[in-house]
């Protein structure tokens, strides 16, 4: 069986995001929790040199598609949930959060990266996400849901913690993206040889 591309760090690829609140809780009902959570979005997209094309946080998971610089998407999501785990914390009432022995565990152990490829599945998953609050039944056009990047991807009014990249890539993303190939390649040639 091919191993999957799910959470595969590809530099040079555009990836889709998802991440679940434990439990399904759902904190982000709460603005001061969506904009912790944009907060530490924004914030790690500058440290960590990141593009951000479209986003939307939903009670109880987010989903994002972002081009990480160095491509390593499965350490800039952990970044990501780290941080803004630690801001949810300080915020949340007591109630929100199973708390072991030592932290609160906010989200779930997992998430799931998928790299896309090609134009259109690019545009699905940003027609995905900006139709995800309509879906839910949250608001009766995407335009109206504010956790959303719509507006900004639309060039509309939004909130600066809501700004999207227009540019998506970086100048040498052809190059990262040709070596990755590269590599898969080499790695399904070796799982065939064995």
């Amino acid at each position: 069986m091919a191993k999957k591309w799910s959470n595969r760090n590809l530099p040079g690829a555009l990836h889709f995001v998802t991440g679940n609140v434990r439990n399904r809780l759902p904190i982000f009902r709460q603005e001061a929790a969506c904009r912790a959570f944009m907060g530490e979005l924004q914030n790690l997209k500058t440290k960590r040199e990141c593009k951000l094309i479209a986003l939307v946080v939903m009670p109880d998971h987010f989903h994002l598609i972002v081009n990480p610089r160095d491509g390593e998407i499965r350490e800039w999501t952990g970044a990501l949930k780290s941080l803004a785990a630690k801001r949810l914390v300080g915020i949340a009432p007591e109630s929100w959060f199973l708390k072991n022995e030592t932290e609160h565990q906010v989200w779930q152990e997992s998430f799931k990266a998928l790299p896309l490829w090609s134009n259109w599945m690019i545009w699905q998953k940003i027609n995905y996400i900006h139709n995800n609050p309509l879906k839910a039944g949250l608001v009766n056009s995407a335009k109206d849901y504010q956790w959303s990047s719509f507006c900004s991807f639309y060039k509309m009014e939004a909130e600066e913690i809501l700004q999207v990249d227009e540019d998506w890539w970086w100048a040498d993303d052809v190059q990262k993206l040709e070596r990755s190939m590269a590599e898969w390649e080499k790695e399904l040639e070796e799982k065939r040889m064995k």
